[in-house]
């Protein structure tokens, strides 16, 4: 996932702590009592408020409670987003369901196995007096995308591909991890970017922002998930299954304990230490919260989203095609 989404704090607040240090997943037997082997799990770049409910898992004790031995692992800024699974640094990977997809394309076979953010997170931002009102009215500006790769990409592929939609009169700009500057100073009139953080961004720079989201049934995209290697994934179901109901218990936990939630954060993210910046930090961690959320059961997979997906993404973004049921598999059917 998401080099992107983490330029957000890195803008907005001062010097982020450093990553946690790296290590091998390891290949030792369960212990006794049947406690975990150590499993490592990829957040991807750098510390963050986002990650909140994986803080919380780890400091609250959630991991050992479901006999788990859980090392957090944030990736080196140059590191690619899947390539941790695949030389065993890693065996599970916090990203896009839409960014295995194409992994998997790659040649990387990347199962996701839950889907956490059941509302998918990026979207159209622009200012509160804009008159783009709808998707569609993007004919005639420019938008900001940071990179022609990753989940704001795809989002604003799914709007270009809209019915009615003549690309030639959208200009796509590249900006990097910019949005909330470049929608500040005018240089685009509307931004990709992500619901529960990047619009915070724009407040504090003093824009007041507005979401304009595709049409229902018209953003085939599927939101954060976990992901491993299918190999791993078999071998390691029954610990995968418990670690769902950890973080189930830290998402719950953390949305009644808001204040306490950004403190833990903080720990990893020295900067929320500062009241200003640990105001903004709880905004996004509520925003990011609410992502989970859905009628269906936590973590659970949508298997028409998924074929959509598939079929969207190997018509217009992916090197060759994907099939929607080697790419995921849902673990809620196995929790209790």
């Amino acid at each position: 996932m998401m080099k992107r989404l983490f330029g957000v704090l890195l803008a907005t607040l001062v010097a982020v702590a450093g990553c946690s240090s790296s290590g091998k997943a390891t290949a030792e037997k369960p212990g006794s009592g049947g406690l975990s082997p150590q499993i490592t799990v990829g957040l991807t770049y750098v510390p963050d408020i986002q990650f909140a409910p994986f803080y919380v898992a780890e400091k609250k004790g959630l991991f050992t409670k479901h006999k788990l031995t859980v090392k957090l692992r944030h990736h080196g800024a140059q590191e690619g987003l899947i390539s941790a699974l695949s030389n065993g640094s890693e065996d599970i990977v916090f990203a896009g369901g839409d960014e295995m997809l194409e992994a998997r394309s790659n040649g990387v076979d990347v199962v996701n196995w839950a889907t956490m953010y059941q509302k998918y997170p990026v979207t159209l931002l622009v200012p509160e007096d804009s008159p783009i009102k709808t998707t569609k009215d993007i004919e005639g500006h420019t938008i900001g995308v940071p990179q022609p790769y990753g989940e704001n990409h795809y989002t604003m592929e799914a709007m270009l591909n809209q019915k009615g939609i003549d690309r030639s009169k959208v200009k796509v700009q590249y900006i990097g991890y910019t949005q909330a500057a470049a929608l500040a100073s005018h240089k685009v009139d509307g931004i990709v970017g992500f619901r529960n953080s990047d619009a915070v961004a724009a407040q504090r720079q003093g824009v007041k922002v507005r979401t304009v989201d595709l049409p229902q049934g018209e953003l085939p995209l599927v939101g954060v998930g976990l992901g491993s290697l299918s190999s791993n994934l078999e071998k390691n179901k029954e610990y995968y299954v418990r670690m769902l109901e950890a973080l189930k218990e830290a998402v719950e936990w953390a949305k009644k304990n808001p204040e306490e939630s950004v403190k833990i954060a903080s720990e990893y993210v020295p900067a929320l230490k500062e009241a200003d910046n640990a105001k903004y930090a709880r905004t996004i961690l509520e925003n990011t919260l609410e992502l989970y959320a859905g009628s269906r059961t936590f973590g659970s997979q949508e298997t028409e989203r998924w074929n959509a997906m598939a079929q969207f993404m190997s018509a217009h973004l992916l090197k060759k095609p994907v099939e929607a049921d080697k790419a995921f598999v849902d673990l809620t059917t196995s929790t209790k």
